[in-house]
C-alpha cells in the first residue's frame, strides 16, 4: 500500500510502497478515506517532544485523525463488522485498566501502544489502511449518511475541544469563553462552545483566522498583533473569561490565556509546545493562587464519549465539514505539512482517498 513516511524530522515525508498493515486478534484494518492534517502532525514531523521522551522516530507513518471502511475483522471482535464505517481515535486504549473501565479511555495506563500515528507499534493513516487496536473499545461506529471528510475535519481537533470545555472546563450556557490560536483546534473550539451556548472571544495574529473565528460565531475578535490580548478579553468579558483556551502552545498564548480569567475562572490548556518552550512554561502563580485560577490540561476524548459528539455532527448542530479549506491527496500531504511551519494555513485540511 502507499504512505506517507517520516525519514527525517523536518524533511518531506516520503510517499512511498510499504507493507499493509497486520491484522491482530482484537484488532480491525481499515481502508482510509480522510485523515484530517493536524498541528500535532507537525510537531511529530518536525521532531518537537525529546523533552518529554516523546519524539517521533522516523519510520513512522504520520497521520491521527481518520475514518474509513473495516476490511479486515479479527477473530476475538465482537461488535465491529466488515463493512462498518468508523473513526479511529489517536489516543487509543487498551479498554480494560482502571481508567477505560471508569470512562477515561483518553488518559488509559494499559499495556498498549496510546498514540495512533505517533509510536511504532501504532503506525498512521497518512496511508491507504490503517490497522486499530482493541476494536470494541476504540472503534467509534459512524451514523449512516455522515461524510467521512467530515468525520477527519472532526479529528482529534473537535474531539479535544469538546472534551476541554464540556468534560474538563464544564463550560455553561451565558458564559464567557476567550479562544487564543483560531486555528482547527481553536475554531472547533468555537464551534462547541456555541453548542454549549457559551459567548466567544476569538484571539489570532491573522485576520484572515479571525474573519473565519467570526462567520463561526465568535461575538469578540481580538487582533494580538495591534491589541493587548489580555487587556481586551478582560475588558469585552467585564473582568475576564469564565475559561480561557490556548489553543496554539506557545508561551505567549499560555501566559495571555491565564491572565485572561476571572477570579476562580479556568484556564484550559489544548497547544502543545514546541522546542522554543521545550514542554514547560513559567506562569504567573502567585497571581493564580490569589484569585484560584484553575489550570487544566485535555487530551483528546474517551472514545466512550464520542456518540455525544457524532450525534451533535448528524443533527447538524456541529460542521466540522464548514472549517475544511483544503483537501488533498496523499502525494501532497508532505507540502501540507511543511506548509504550517509559518502557519501558511487557515482552518483545516484534510487528506481524502
Amino acid at each position: 500500500m502507499r504512505a506517507a513516511v517520516l525519514r527525517e524530522h523536518g524533511e518531506p515525508l516520503d510517499v512511498t510502497d510499504v507493507p499493509a498493515p497486520t491484522l491482530d486478534p482484537e484488532g480491525v484494518v481499515v481502508d482510509v478515506e480522510a485523515c484530517g492534517i493536524c498541528r500535532s502532525d507537525w510537531h511529530a514531523w518536525m521532531g518537537h517532544g525529546e523533552w518529554a521522551n516523546d519524539a517521533v522516530d522516523p519510520g513512522q507513518i504520520l497521520g491521527h485523525e481518520p475514518a474509513g471502511r473495516v476490511v479486515e475483522v479479527g477473530e476475538r471482535v465482537e461488535t465491529i463488522r466488515e463493512g462498518d464505517r468508523v473513526a479511529l481515535p489517536f489516543n487509543l486504549a487498551c479498554g480494560s485498566c482502571g481508567y477505560c473501565r471508569t470512562g477515561h479511555g483518553n488518559v488509559c495506563t494499559g499495556d498498549h501502544p496510546h498514540a495512533l500515528g505517533f509510536e511504532q507499534t501504532a503506525q498512521g493513516a497518512f496511508a491507504e489502511q490503517v490497522h486499530l487496536p482493541s476494536a470494541d473499545y476504540n472503534a467509534i461506529r459512524l451514523p449512516d449518511g455522515v461524510d467521512s471528510r467530515d468525520v477527519a475535519a472532526l479529528g482529534c481537533r473537535f474531539m479535544t475541544a469538546y472534551n476541554a470545555l464540556d468534560a474538563r472546563a464544564g463550560l455553561r450556557a451565558g458564559e464567557w469563553v476567550a479562544i487564543h490560536g483560531c486555528g482547527g483546534v481553536g475554531l472547533s473550539a468555537i464551534q462547541v462552545a456555541n453548542v454549549l451556548g457559551a459567548r466567544v472571544v476569538a484571539v489570532d495574529v491573522r485576520e484572515e483566522a479571525l474573519d473565519v473565528a467570526a462567520d463561526l460565531g465568535a461575538e469578540v475578535l481580538v487582533n494580538a498583533a495591534e491589541d493587548d490580548a489580555v487587556g481586551a478579553v478582560r475588558d469585552a468579558t467585564d473582568g475576564g473569561a469564565h475559561v480561557s483556551v490556548d489553543a496554539l502552545g506557545v508561551a505567549e498564548t499560555c501566559r495571555n490565556s491565564v491572565r485572561s480569567v476571572r477570579p476562580r475562572g479556568t484556564h484550559v490548556q489544548v497547544g502543545l509546545t514546541t522546542d522554543e518552550e521545550r514542554g514547560a512554561v513559567s506562569l504567573p502563580t502567585d497571581w493564580m493562587t490569589r484569585h484560584e485560577v484553575s489550570f487544566l490540561g485535555a487530551r483528546g476524548m474517551p472514545p466512550t464519549d464520542a456518540t455525544d459528539l457524532l450525534s451533535l455532527l448528524a443533527s447538524d448542530a456541529v460542521d466540522p465539514g464548514s472549517l475544511v479549506t483544503k483537501t488533498v491527496s496523499l502525494e501532497e500531504v508532505p507540502e501540507r505539512l511543511a506548509a504550517m511551519t509559518d502557519y501558511d494555513t487557515v482552518g483545516v485540511e484534510v487528506m481524502v482517498l
